[in-house]
């Protein structure tokens, strides 16, 4: 069983996307928005992180904390993204690796599976 953190910004949403990967296996532990990314990742001993924010520079300034830390940067992160074409620019320029982008409107099942082929 793999152990996702999951931040989301929207209590609602947040719950059925983790109903949806509890529903493929996945252990989720859901967070609202948070600096302490790092923190949580390290004490709940996560596989995979997916970043749900309203705004993208919210999980883009997330996901730039979690790579910063020499401990995170192979950790596997899925984005969800109401602004996808921006997300995925910034995202090359940062030539980032082991993260997919799921644009906006999205299923728990398109997650579940972004997650499943980052972690193999």
């Amino acid at each position: 069983m793999r152990r996702v953190l999951l931040i989301d910004d929207t209590p609602e949403i947040a719950e059925l996307l983790a109903f949806a990967l509890r529903d493929r296996g996945h252990e989720v532990f859901a967070r609202g928005y948070t600096d302490s990314v790092n923190d949580l990742i390290e004490e709940l001993h996560v596989d995979a992180l997916v970043l749900d924010c309203t705004a993208f520079d919210m999980s883009e300034s997330l996901f730039d904390l979690v790579r910063d830390d020499p401990h995170h940067r192979e950790l596997s992160v899925v984005i969800i993204s109401d602004t996808p074409d921006e997300a995925d620019a910034s995202l090359r320029a940062r030539n980032a690796q082991k993260v997919l982008l799921i644009p906006k409107p999205f299923t728990g099942s398109q997650v579940a599976r972004a997650l499943d082929d980052l972690l193999g």
